[in-house]
């Protein structure tokens, strides 16, 4: 028998084999790359933000804005619309600003480690308060904000977060024209309870019984319930003495 048709027989055979072993490598080599494609397609989509992000505030509401700080010499600050303000009251028929225009604001200047430097160092609010020149047009534009047609001689230009708590001096959300309390007698001046409140509270603040940001998110909130909220009895007896129409406790 010829050896040619076996010497045949064995190129083809071993063509074959070289085929089917060239076509393995070839799929082998696009498994990698849809692997890699793969691989690089679930890479991007974690490294996306997640639409999940950390709220800046800590469970007690809206954080309080931050005010500009003391300044060297202040100007007269823009005041909400006419009317577009309303006041609150509650039960007891005490006022309360409208958390739109009045939410408050802190001084940047006044934290917890700063407390021995600024509002617990006596005469550090004196130093800080704005002029009456300032203060009395801001008055005047905030009362029409708030519509307070009464006299402005009745009523406090006054801090929500006083200074002597760590409030903002100037700053427009911080300050509002504050109707007299229930008792009050007509020509007799502001009678505000909510000084001597505000007094009591900074004495918690400097004898380490309070903490200051607690102080001021409840003084924010409604300065009626401020002292019970931070867990500061409330012996008062009475009103405060008379105070001057733009003063705030300090």
């Amino acid at each position: 028998m010829s050896t040619t048709p076996r010497w045949i027989a064995l190129v083809t055979a071993s063509a074959a084999l070289l085929a089917v072993t060239a076509s393995g490598c070839s799929s082998g080599s696009d498994d990698k790359k849809s692997e890699s494609k793969g691989a690089s397609s679930s890479a991007t989509g974690p490294s996306s933000p997640s639409s999940a992000s950390p709220s800046s505030s800590s469970g007690g509401g809206e954080p309080i804005p931050v005010g500009a700080g003391p300044q060297s010499s202040y100007t007269v600050q823009k005041q909400p619309a006419a009317g577009t303000c309303a006041y609150r009251f509650t039960t007891a028929k005490e006022p309360l600003p409208d958390p739109k225009c009045t939410p408050g604001a802190t001084n940047p200047k006044v934290t917890q480690a700063t407390l021995k430097t600024t509002i617990c160092r006596a005469g550090y609010t004196k130093g800080i308060r704005p002029p009456v020149s300032i203060t009395n047009r801001e008055k005047t534009a905030n009362a029409e904000s708030y519509g307070y047609k009464k006299s402005l001689r009745e009523a406090e230009y006054d801090h929500l977060i006083s200074l002597q708590l760590g409030g903002d001096p100037n700053d427009p959300r911080n300050l509002w024209v504050e109707p007299p309390s229930p008792g009050h007698r007509d020509g007799a001046g502001p009678n505000n309870p909510k000084d001597a409140i505000e007094t009591k509270l900074k004495t918690a603040i400097c004898s380490g019984k309070a903490d200051l940001t607690k102080v001021q998110r409840a003084i924010a909130h409604d300065w009626t319930t401020a002292l019970a909220a931070v867990g500061i009895a409330d012996d008062a007896k009475g009103r405060p003495p008379r105070e001057a129409a733009d003063a705030d406790g300090d």
